[in-house]
């Protein structure tokens, strides 16, 4: 019995999607890819999952991108061409937009490498934790294709357009620390500090008010993509429509909430 190419664990409001192909460095082959888009839908569904965290097997890969065993031949169905696993695979762009549209903020958890698609699965998620082995590369060019899972557009956005340009026009890998000075990774922690840092944050997000949290991940998304004025003007209409389900109770009572929490945190 093989194992399966992707593991969902649900504990305590949280899901942990650990790719599983370890051996082939967790690389997106069509099962993997139908798995995650399948797994990521169902949990948007999901009440009682508040947050997700993404990470892969093994201690060399979080996502080596594409399988590029299939995409060359070696391991392609019958009866299938080059050409149509790679129309097939960058139509798979639903498999970013599953992850980037579900309302839970998303962590990843990028336990090493992280190549090329798996590059553009890491900046799906909303937040990102690297261990010390995590390590991005933008290979396309590399490979001989282009982007179409955002990558080309993303990654400016976050790093600066000259260091997307220099890594993605020479293919050469980011250790975490830069990742990190550049603003790509929010922390680095050792490798056996990964899963339970994220699963801290996790927490952290689980202890806000549910609907906010949602509401603000979208606006802060939605907001992201537009202008700097669309995005004041979309904050003040989404601001004003939450104001008016809020009430003095529960103001009061998240008041109460948030000043023993910054007691406690003070202490620390």
């Amino acid at each position: 019995m093989t194992d399966p190419v992707l593991l969902v664990e649900k504990s305590e409001g949280v899901a942990t999607l650990t790719l599983n192909r370890p051996g082939a460095m967790n690389a997106l082959s069509r099962d993997l890819r139908k798995a995650l888009a399948e797994a990521f839908g169902a949990i948007a569904g999901e009440p009682a999952i508040g947050v997700v965290i993404l990470t892969g097997a093994g201690e060399r890969a979080f996502c080596a991108g594409l399988d590029l065993k299939e995409l060359g031949g070696e391991t392609r169905p019958e009866g299938t061409s080059a050409a149509d696993e790679m129309t097939r695979a960058v139509s798979d762009g639903d498999l970013v937009g599953s992850i980037a549209s579900i309302p839970q903020p998303v962590i990843g958890a990028i336990n090493g490498f992280a190549i090329t698609g798996g590059f553009e699965l890491a900046l799906a998620c909303d937040v990102l934790v690297g261990s010390t082995a995590a390590r991005f590369a933008d290979t396309h060019a590399r490979v001989g294709i282009l982007p179409g899972w955002g990558l080309s557009q993303k990654l400016s956005r976050l790093i600066g357009v000259y260091r997307a340009k220099e890594l993605s026009l020479t293919g050469n890998f980011l250790d975490a620390a830069t990742a990190r000075d550049w603003g790509l990774l929010n922390r680095v922690v050792g490798p056996e500090e990964l899963l339970p840092t994220c699963r801290a944050l996790a927490r952290d997000m689980l202890s806000c008010d549910r609907t906010t949290l949602r509401g603000y991940k979208k606006l802060i998304d939605e907001g992201f993509a537009a202008t700097f004025g669309d995005g004041l003007r979309l904050e003040s209409r989404a601001s004003r429509a939450h104001t008016a389900g809020v009430t003095p109770e529960a103001i009061a009572e998240r008041r109460s909430q948030i000043q023993a929490r910054g007691r406690s945190q003070s202490r620390g």
